[in-house]
């Protein structure tokens, strides 16, 4: 078979360095960046700070001079594109964001003192052996946030074997867990939400009100999920006084012991570092962004002349030489695109918020809930021009500081509802009314969700009982049967 050459066009989009590089920094709120800035100072010589004003004037001159001009907002959207594969390992080195879900769990255990290590700290105070402390240390550190352990003892023991090269029995496992689950808090170590109460109630001084708690635990632990108290009641053949006070005992319990070591992650949520500010002076908004830590940056002065000094010997330095030259050319590049990315990310932030500031600016003036106005990514991406993605991936862990509280960026998207009128609302202003209603309701006898979607429709909603369903759970809560109260 012969072999000829043929000619095909074809049209593909790649990322450029620089777009990966702002597609990246957008998802990190300021703590994130700051690090992420921080890091970078760190691995890259060429990159500098620029501290005194006469620096910053100069870097900003020496950009504007030397280096190529940094892409407007509508190329980061559909210019020039490289694969991520294509790109130099060097120039991939930025990371993605963190979740603040995944933010607040790392938090919670990176402080001087853990649940882990307190349950540590104890263990080494029982008198175990060398292997039952292993195996004491093994499932500690297997136990989740919340303080359960949810592998079986057969799993840990198989585990063991092949981790530990312990082979022990299920039963002797089980000694160990009896161990930690002495420990305190209360309740740690539990495998299930029963033996987690349980525990608890034992651990407390053993009168009638804590019998009749354990009873339920042990006895009538599905009716009591179920809140079927009639039943339980003949059945304990207590009085309504007596089995109120066995239910509050049971109530006051805490159902995620591991949570006591999850102040400092509340602290972390109540102290959150808002990343837009925004003021009121009557009926006229200012906002900016929070770049208190953000130091501005520069390309190393001594690093460019050195490279300019290579530059300027090519021809006649040796190959090591040439080898510096490239590092350093890398370098260097990777600094201006880090820069560049820097700005192009302060940008897209800044006309995001004043897009949501914009289309939610009876909320900002007012800090009424009710007035916000249903709006969806869409609507922010139309009015800045930007990629839907663009706006979800800024609004993801950013956090906005007014007069009226600190907010998630989340928290301002709502989808739209109408009244029977045809009237457009928020989806918040339908939560606000449910939540309300329900939290006035008469514990002996919960609002149902066809009664709550009844009130709705009667106050001129155009909503359907599954709808309202899901408003409740998303709010967090429950069926009108799990509300019910003696």
């Amino acid at each position: 078979m012969a072999l000829r050459q043929e000619q095909h066009l074809k049209q593909t989009q790649r990322l450029s360095p620089l777009q990966m590089q702002v597609i990246k920094l957008i998802e990190l709120n300021s703590i994130e960046l700051e690090d992420k800035i921080k890091q970078e100072l760190e691995e890259n010589p060429a990159l500098d700070e620029a501290i005194e004003k006469d620096e910053i004037d100069d870097a900003i001159k020496n950009e504007e001079d030397e280096y190529a001009e940094p892409l407007s907002e509508e190329e980061i959207v559909k210019g020039d594109y490289m694969s991520e594969e294509e790109m130099p390992d060097f120039r991939l080195s930025s990371g993605g964001g963190t979740s603040f879900e995944q933010f607040k769990t790392d938090f919670a255990f990176s402080g001087d003192y853990s649940l882990h290590q307190s349950l540590l700290d104890q263990i080494n105070l029982r008198k175990l052996s060398d292997t039952e402390k292993k195996i004491a240390e093994y499932i500690i550190g297997n136990l989740d946030e919340n303080g359960y352990l949810e592998s079986s003892l057969r799993s840990i023991s198989d585990d063991l074997i092949f981790q530990l090269n312990i082979d022990t029995t299920p039963e002797r496992i089980k000694k160990v867990l009896k161990e930690i689950q002495d420990l305190e808090p209360a309740g740690v170590g539990a495998r299930n939400l029963q033996e987690c109460l349980l525990l608890q109630l034992r651990k407390k001084k053993q009168k009638d009100t804590i019998r009749n708690a354990i009873y339920i635990l042990e006895e009538l632990f599905d009716e009591f999920t179920k809140k079927h108290y009639d039943k339980i009641k003949r059945q304990l053949n207590v009085d309504y006084d007596d089995l109120r006070d066995a239910i509050d005992a049971i109530i006051s319990l805490n159902p995620k012991p591991g949570n006591t070591w999850g102040d400092s992650m509340e602290m972390a949520m109540a102290n959150i570092t808002p990343d837009f500010i925004v003021e009121i002076d009557g009926q006229e908004i200012t906002m900016w962004l929070n770049n208190r830590n953000i130091p501005p940056l520069r390309v190393n002065r001594g690093f460019s002349e050195m490279m300019k000094g290579y530059s300027e010997n090519k021809e006649s330095m040796s190959r090591d030489n040439k080898q510096a030259l490239l590092f350093m050319k890398q370098k260097v590049d990777s600094a201006r695109w880090f820069i560049d990315a820097i700005k192009q990310r302060q940008n897209t932030l800044q006309l995001t918020m004043e897009a949501i500031i914009d289309l939610q600016y009876d909320f900002f003036i007012t800090g009424d809930e009710s007035t916000l106005k249903p709006m969806i990514l869409k609507d922010v991406a139309e009015k800045t021009g930007f990629d839907i993605s663009t706006i979800s991936r800024v609004s993801n862990s950013k956090y906005v500081q007014t007069h009226a509280g600190i907010f998630p960026l989340k928290f301002f998207f709502s989808e739209a509802m109408q009244t029977d009128s045809g009237e457009d609302i928020s989806s918040r202003e339908v939560k606000i009314i449910l939540k309300e209603k329900i939290e006035n309701e008469n514990p002996l006898k919960p609002l149902t969700d066809e009664e709550a979607t009844k009130m709705l429709n009667e106050r001129g909603y155009v909503i359907a009982r599954r709808t309202v369903a899901k408003y409740r759970e998303q709010l967090g809560i429950p069926v009108a049967r799990l509300r019910k109260k003696l």
